[in-house]
């Protein structure tokens, strides 16, 4: 037997998969989205983009700002009775309503 892969990614075939219509990039005004220290995030991982991706488990978690780091956020998310903090780009995230 082939040993288990242990990526960074492993075991997000369908989570880390755009449906039929949606591939592709996407728009680049994501990229350009403003959040002020305070705010609510979703947070919702495009796989078209690598780069500041958290890690699967925080896919539709919902935290707080509570900084810049350079291009991306700083976000505190609860997890399990336990505040983590994450940096994530801007388009893995979405404003909370």
């Amino acid at each position: 037997m082939v040993k288990a892969s242990k990526g960074y990614r492993r075991r997000t075939r369908f989570v880390m998969q755009k449906r039929a219509r949606q591939r592709g990039l996407s728009p680049i005004t994501r990229m350009f989205q403003k959040f002020d220290v305070g705010d609510r995030a979703n947070v919702n991982i495009d796989p078209s983009m690598h780069k500041g991706q958290p890690h699967v488990r925080f896919q539709g978690r919902t935290g707080t700002v509570v900084g810049a780091q350079g291009r991306a956020y700083l976000i505190d998310v609860m997890m399990g009775g336990k505040k983590k903090q994450i940096i994530v780009r801007p388009e893995h995230l979405r404003k909370a309503k």
